[in-house]
């Protein structure tokens, strides 16, 4: 159950989602975007069942709300407030959620063996994964016409697919990616599979990672965080109305 209210000028408003917490004022705030990296975020919240007021920005914030940037001088999503705590990367954010706010099965422990198994997941579902897709996506659809590239976006999608099969050779003699069950590596590599989705590169999935997806994206909290985003909202990721927006590709 979400309660909302809806603030600001019509062309710009952010929506705020209170996930059922009675009248009291949620401890964490998340700003996104429709299906941006953010979503990382929003899905690692709801996995945990935390309370949280979700401000939802048109894409890219930095040229649509200009006044996100007193928030965030970056002008990137996510932004993650959590009392004095402001976060603004989407892979380090489901880490600092299941270790501050555990224990949890949803982080791996120090002790535990494959504990430098998950942190390369979480790191690599990042700097390896969708970070060439940010490339495909700026010159295939933010980037005006005229300077649309696509020998970038093709070199960088087979960049992308080409790492995609160390996925493909971990997943084969498991269901998860670490310590036998489900974790928040599962949710930073699984935005990448989102991501791929968006950029209409999920035919290129082996069966192993298409499987994978099926699990992913059948989980409760991945609904409910989709649920959450969607309610009243534009289409993920509209093209930005020029270049001064693409640097932003799905920050």
């Amino acid at each position: 159950m979400y309660e909302g209210s809806n603030y600001g000028d019509a062309g710009g408003c952010i929506l705020c989602h209170g996930r059922g917490f009675r009248g009291a004022p949620p401890m964490i705030e998340l700003y996104h975007c429709v299906d941006a990296r953010s979503f990382r975020a929003l899905w690692a919240l709801e996995e945990l069942g935390l309370e949280y007021r979700l401000h939802m920005l048109p894409f890219p914030p930095r040229v649509h709300r200009p006044d996100y940037l007193e928030l965030n001088p970056l002008g990137t999503i996510p932004l993650l407030i959590d009392g004095e705590v402001r976060m603004t990367e989407s892979a380090a954010i489901p880490q600092y959620l299941a270790t501050r706010y555990g224990p949890s099965p949803l982080a791996v422990e120090a002790h535990e063996t494959d504990y430098g198994l998950w942190l390369d997941w979480l790191h690599r579902s990042e700097a390896t994964l969708t970070f060439p897709q940010t490339i495909v996506l700026r010159y295939t659809r933010l980037e005006p016409e005229e300077r649309r590239l696509k020998q970038a976006a093709d070199d960088y999608t087979q960049w992308f697919l080409s790492r995609l099969r160390h996925l493909t050779r971990a997943l084969g003699d498991r269901e998860w990616l670490c310590a036998d069950r489900f974790t928040m590596a599962d949710i930073c590599v699984g935005y990448a599979l989102v991501f791929a989705r968006l950029l209409d590169l999920d035919h290129r999935f082996s069966p192993e990672i298409a499987d994978y997806w099926a699990r992913l994206s059948s989980r409760p909290a991945f609904l409910a965080a989709k649920a959450a985003q969607d309610v009243g909202l534009p289409p993920p990721i509209p093209p930005a109305p020029g270049a001064s927006g693409a640097s932003e590709a799905s920050s």
